[in-house]
């Protein structure tokens, strides 16, 4: 959940009728976390900014925070690739993500460690994002070291019905609508979606979303009860390898394994309770959460097998359970003005997962696999923090935030990964906040965070007796930062931080999931700025600039060994410029730029990022229609979206393969048509 230090934003709450529009500064919230933020690398995104953001795929909605790149680099419909502050997240480790209460993030997934799914995330719901960067903040767990991501849905939406058509066979509809029930507000939507894709084997990602709700009141005093319910299929096109694209073997976006693809369900039942008591205020998030998941990905070709192909199936049935209750109270302390923060946090998660070798989708027999290959696990993971964060005032231009979390995991594995484990970690952490004038504040921060590590590869370390991951593996970091409101129009945030972990989760491409490598630092700088010209004008830049290296010397399997983070980027931004309210129209233009980035551990082979433009424009008619037009990649930039390096064999190659560059391009210029109507 997020801090209860910060104020509560002016952007559109859930408490906000359909005849009770608010006109929304978009830069006020910055200004508001000056004598409430604990750190520069915490922000509130507005929901003015959401809603014009031009997302190409929901997940997209996310690059709103500062610095934070999302990409993909398989099917539509699988999660999405993260990068942040250095990081190549993969698809979300050590970034923890939340919707309406909720943590996406799963442990000891099939596919990678933390894998964060946002496709069942219905954007013209989501009200507003608080974020947080680096382990500072009490309140924070597992995946959160690097940043966190809460996104917040509203219980009342005007009636509405969207259909939109585009470029490369997509096809969106959508329908919601709340009205009053009780004391409350029901509220039902509904999702469908069909896209394709420039593959020349085609995505046909089929997707439904669907979402009842009832709620009332805000985030201090009101409630919410959401079923939410998501399915999706589609075939994916993985990165390939270039020497195949550069012979002519199959085209820029084509796939050697046109088989490859994908299945995903969710359905979810989870409840958020605010409550004022006094001079205290009570929060408490249930959740209760089933989801399956099935990918077929054929990374390395005929490496492993040289007669069936390598295409395996990563599956896995999944139930999560769990919940998190906070209390804070403000009391005196000494004579001074203290806010104190209490929290308990837990989880339990059952999951039937699997590896197993197939050809065309098909499983293959045992006899067919050369490497034993197949895996089978019966996992049972169980997590729970607690924490206690003091908040003081001991001046006017001065107050400190001191906190401290325990957090403790358990798991066993019946299975071919079979074993137990248990960790506990405590992690201090703190901020001393400068305010020198009501325009100014200074941070200095400190803390310890965490990533837990799949259960699978820590009880295969134990029992080969080789050296493997910690179950909670401890991450530390430092930052000094400023947060500065030049004029009522414009402000900014600057932090130079650093990062040190514990156990580098690395992405290993020629198997598609994630293990855990050496430890690892980073040292940067994150800027962000905001400035509002006019009334109806708001720019919104940022950018990070980020040293990272391994304490070690890593041999990244191909006769590369060095220091340098494969895929981990040097540098990120975005540039965007809202437009709201002028007469009829509004809209977005933004630019958003991934840096290089090596592809081997010694920077040998290095990936060239790209930049890209997008944007949105919505006319409003005085009888309700609304005409939206999207671009994106507006100038069709050839450029890829992932790339990797790592060894795959071709049928005719040496059987110890070819180490080579593997791509998944950028989607070319694609138009989208929308048009909607208010009841």
């Amino acid at each position: 959940m997020p801090g209860e230090t910060l104020a509560t934003p002016v952007a559109v709450t859930s408490s906000t009728t359909p005849d009770q529009p608010l006109e929304v500064v978009v830069t006020a919230v910055r200004s508001d976390l000056i004598g409430t933020a604990s750190t520069a690398s915490e922000g509130i995104v507005a929901d003015d900014q959401l809603s014009l953001t031009p997302a190409y795929r929901p997940g997209q909605l996310l690059e709103t925070v500062p610095g934070l790149v999302v990409t993909s680099h398989s099917g539509e419909g699988k999660a999405n690739q993260y990068l942040m502050r250095g990081f190549n997240l993969d698809h979300g480790t050590n970034l923890g993500t939340y919707v309406d209460g909720m943590p996406v993030n799963e442990p000891t997934n099939a596919h990678g460690q933390g894998y964060t799914d946002l496709n069942f995330m219905i954007p013209e719901l989501a009200t507003q994002i608080y974020y947080t960067k680096g382990p500072y903040y009490a309140d924070e767990g597992d995946f959160s070291s690097v940043g966190s991501v809460h996104v917040a849905y509203r219980n009342v939406i005007n009636p509405l019905l969207t259909a939109t058509v585009g470029r490369l066979g997509f096809q969106r509809a959508f329908a919601a609508g709340s009205l009053p029930l009780g004391p409350g507000h029901l509220l039902g939507a509904v999702e469908a979606q069909h896209y394709d894709g420039p593959w020349v084997n085609p995505d046909d990602q089929r997707k439904i979303n669907a979402l009842v709700r009832y709620g009332d009141g805000d985030e201090r005093d009101g409630y919410s009860l959401s079923g939410m319910f998501y399915h999706g299929e589609w075939n994916s096109t993985t990165d390939q390898p270039l020497r195949a694209i550069t012979d002519g073997s199959i085209d820029r976006f084509g796939s050697l394994d046109p088989s490859d693809g994908g299945q995903a369900q969710r359905a979810s039942l989870s409840g958020e309770y605010f409550k004022p008591l006094g001079d205290a205020r009570l929060r408490l998030s249930l959740y209760l959460i089933s989801s399956h998941l099935t990918l077929w990905n054929n990374f390395t070709h005929f490496l492993v097998d040289p007669v069936n192909g390598d295409q395996e199936a990563q599956h896995e049935d999944r139930r999560t359970i769990g919940g998190a209750l906070s209390y804070s109270r403000v009391a005196s302390l000494l004579g001074v003005s203290t806010e104190w923060l209490a929290g308990i946090q837990v989880r339990f998660d059952s999951i039937e997962v699997s590896h197993m070798p197939t050809k065309d989708r098909q499983l293959l027999p045992r006899l067919d696999d050369p490497q034993s290959f197949t895996e089978s696990d019966r996992v049972r993971l169980a997590a729970g923090g607690l924490y206690l964060q003091a908040t003081t005032h001991w001046a006017r231009w001065f107050r400190s935030v001191l906190g401290a979390r325990v957090d403790i995991d358990s798991g066993s594995d019946v299975g071919t990964n079979s074993g137990s484990a248990r960790a506990a970690l405590f992690e201090p952490k703190g901020s001393l906040i400068f305010t020198p004038s009501s325009t100014t504040e200074l941070y200095v921060s400190g803390g310890r965070g965490f990533h837990s590590d799949d259960l699978r590869g820590v009880n295969q370390a134990r029992n080969t007796g080789t050296v493997g991951a910690p179950l909670l593996a401890s991450q530390s970091g430092e930052e000094i930062g400023i947060r500065q409101q030049f004029t009522p129009e414009f402000a900014a945030t600057l932090a130079l931080f650093n990062l040190d972990s514990q156990s580098e989760t690395t992405y290993a491409p020629d198997v598609g999931m994630d293990n855990a490598g050496p430890g690892s630092r980073r040292r940067g700088i994150d800027l962000a700025v905001a400035y509002q010209p006019t009334r109806w004008l708001a720019l919104h830049g940022s950018y990070s600039r980020v040293r990272a290296r391994y304490k070690t010397p890593y041999d990244d399997g191909t006769g590369h060994v060095g220091e340098f983070v494969p895929n981990a980027p040097f540098d990120t931004g975005s540039l965007t410029a809202y437009v709201k309210d002028l007469g009829r129209w509004d809209g977005a233009l933004e630019y958003r730029y991934l840096g290089g980035f090596p592809l081997s551990s010694d920077n040998a082979v290095k990936g060239s990022g790209y930049g890209e433009w997008n944007g949105e424009l919505h006319y409003a008619s005085s009888s309700g229609w609304v005409v939206g037009l999207g671009l994106y990649n507006i100038l069709s930039v050839h450029a890829n979206a992932a790339e990797f390096w790592y060894i795959d064999r071709l049928s005719g190659e040496p059987a110890e393969g070819v180490a080579d560059v593997h791509v998944h391009p950028l989607e070319p210029r694609t138009v989208r048509v929308t048009l909607s109507k208010g009841f």
